[in-house]
């Protein structure tokens, strides 16, 4: 893979008539973390569901982790991406456990049935609980959590397989500013640890970038308006493009914060 770990080429989704995606060209490489940011309806999500290969492209070319989608078994494949996302979420069973919702990450799938885990996976699964500040809700069923605590969950149950590459979609949706800034403070430690795996986390907003993420991409109307090193496409310019208004752009303690101007 040459370092390479996600590669989208002229990538078009079509559904209903409308176009979620139109061309977009993308590169994530190891070691990367990437925010993609964009208005409503701009296809952050479809972008991520292509990059976890839950959703095939119309046109384009894909590539995940050295494999071509439609030439490679998803389902091996997908152990190997950690995934958090609402759509997800949605579909955990109503009286899963939250150590049933994160051992089951390492077969890719949802509800405990009759897989066999050892204490090693037992271990691992408790430790990034733990590490997420989440240990008093092993026993607790998922359905019962707030969405702060379902947010953290999520991504426990996201890195259990030990993946090679993580996608977040939205994971501070929802929540307060609280536990915003503990999820942001969490994910920053992540981003600084060498042997994280690359990332790429979807938002609204500048201010939930965590320190420490390296790239972002700007999405509008399914279209890519910029893409690359971080302090290079986060300007007042871009955004401005990306959401449609003039903003001026501001970075504090390596925290990014946007404002609308001359209005």
């Amino acid at each position: 893979m040459s370092g390479e770990v996600l590669r989208l080429e002229g990538v078009v989704i079509r559904r209903e008539g409308a176009v979620l995606l139109d061309g977009v060209d993308w590169t994530v490489s190891e070691g990367e973390r990437w925010v993609v940011i964009g208005p409503n309806g701009a296809g952050k999500t479809t972008l991520l569901q292509v990059a976890a290969t839950t959703l095939y492209p119309t046109e384009g070319r894909v590539a995940v982790l050295g494999e071509t989608l439609g030439q490679t078994d998803v389902f091996e494949l997908r152990p190997r991406i950690g995934f958090a996302s609402a759509a997800v979420a949605e579909k955990v069973p109503s009286g899963e456990t939250v150590m049933d919702l994160v051992l089951t990450a390492s077969y890719a799938i949802l509800g405990r049935w009759q897989e066999e885990y050892d204490s090693t996976d037992v271990g691992r699964a408790v430790a990034l609980l733990e590490a997420l500040g989440c240990t008093e809700l092993v026993r607790r069923r998922f359905n019962t959590l707030s969405e702060g605590e379902r947010k953290r969950v999520q991504i426990a149950r996201a890195l259990m397989p030990d993946p090679e590459l993580l996608l977040l979609d939205e994971p501070a949706a929802g929540l307060d500013l609280g536990a915003r800034e503990e999820l942001v403070t969490r994910l920053a430690r992540l981003a600084a640890d060498p042997a994280a795996p690359a990332m790429a986390v979807v938002t609204h907003h500048l201010e939930e970038v965590p320190p420490g993420f390296t790239h972002a991409l700007l999405l509008r109307k399914g279209g890519v308006v910029a893409a690359g090193r971080i302090e290079e496409v986060l300007t007042g310019e871009n955004l401005g493009a990306c959401f449609g208004i003039p903003l001026q752009v501001e970075r504090f303690n390596d925290r990014w914060y946007a404002r609308s101007v001359g209005r």
